[in-house]
């Protein structure tokens, strides 16, 4: 369930977080409904399923009220609580990983004259990206979705520069045998 977006002018951000750093409910809530919507799309990059996101939103912001007392405000609270909802959305799928099987796509590619996103909506690629291997989703989607770069990558992942790149380019071969065949 994705609330409205808080639309109180009067409060600003500063003041949402100090009083949620004081356990003040309202001003958690508030806090919650500004972020929920935006941070239930970026959950939803990482698995199949919308009530699979709302678990992974849920358990994200339990994470954000417990280290808000954290946040120093350098950089955007914004950003801040992304990186905390990527984190569960990658721990979350580490933990459910033995309950996914995946289809591995034919090594074979298409030849098509026209471009194939001119053919297709953001929902179908995004649906094919959710049909990557677990390893290459993640990679593809911190990348070329959320903008962090290789380096970043392989610190939140716990692996090396190299094996990020070679699998960023693995997963885009992949997403593009997906979308040339569904064609």
């Amino acid at each position: 369930m994705i609330l409205p977006e808080v639309k109180n002018t009067t409060v600003t951000l500063s003041y949402l977080i100090d009083q949620s750093v004081l356990g003040n409910r309202k001003m958690q809530e508030q806090l919650y409904l500004k972020f929920a919507t935006p941070m239930f799309y970026v959950c939803l990059r990482y698995v199949k399923h919308a009530q699979d996101a709302e678990d992974i939103l849920q358990e994200g912001f339990i994470k954000v009220f417990k280290n808000l007392s954290n946040f120093k405000n350098e950089g955007s609270f914004e950003g801040w609580v992304r990186t905390t909802m990527i984190r569960t959305a990658l721990s979350y799928l580490r933990d459910h990983k033995k309950h996914t099987k995946h289809q591995e796509p034919d090594d074979t590619i298409k030849d098509r004259k026209s471009n194939v996103f001119d053919r297709l909506q953001e929902k179908d690629i995004l649906h094919h990206i959710t049909r990557l291997p677990e390893g290459c989703k993640n990679i593809f989607i911190l990348h070329a979705i959320e903008g962090y770069n290789h380096r970043e990558i392989a610190g939140i992942l716990g692996c090396s520069e190299g094996t990020c790149k070679s699998q960023f380019y693995r997963s885009r071969g992949r997403l593009q045998q997906m979308l040339a065949q569904s064609l």
